[in-house]
């Protein structure tokens, strides 16, 4: 068996919330597709990492919502690998909104991790 780093060849990022939103839910938002842009632009831009904005109430979402078993405003992760996903919710980022850069941080090395960095 191999002991090699197994890395995404996909990150999905979803942002669920609701249609009204609090400071806290548009935060953890706007700071994980900051991350994103501006530590990641290539992976980004050529797809590998894909951040989706989802409002949970709306029925065109419902698939996402089941997809995902998210409830309420939350932020997930699937680091997609050989075609699997691999769904977690993140609920680290709830106790670091209130610090920008230390989400950034945090997030930051997350996505490096499951890029395999």
């Amino acid at each position: 068996m191999s002991t090699a780093k197994i890395s995404a060849e996909k990150i999905e990022v979803v942002h669920f919330h609701a249609t009204q939103q609090c400071w806290s839910c548009v935060t953890v938002g706007e700071y994980a597709l900051k991350t994103i842009k501006e530590k990641f632009p290539e992976e980004y831009k050529n797809g590998t990492i894909v951040f989706r904005d989802i409002n949970g109430e709306l029925p065109e979402n419902r698939d996402m919502v089941i997809k995902y078993k998210a409830g309420g405003s939350s932020l997930f992760v699937n680091a997609i690998t050989a075609g699997k996903d691999n769904i977690k919710e993140d609920a680290t980022v709830w106790r670091l909104v209130s610090n920008e850069s230390q989400f950034i941080n945090y997030f930051q090395d997350k996505l490096n991790k499951l890029l395999g960095k």
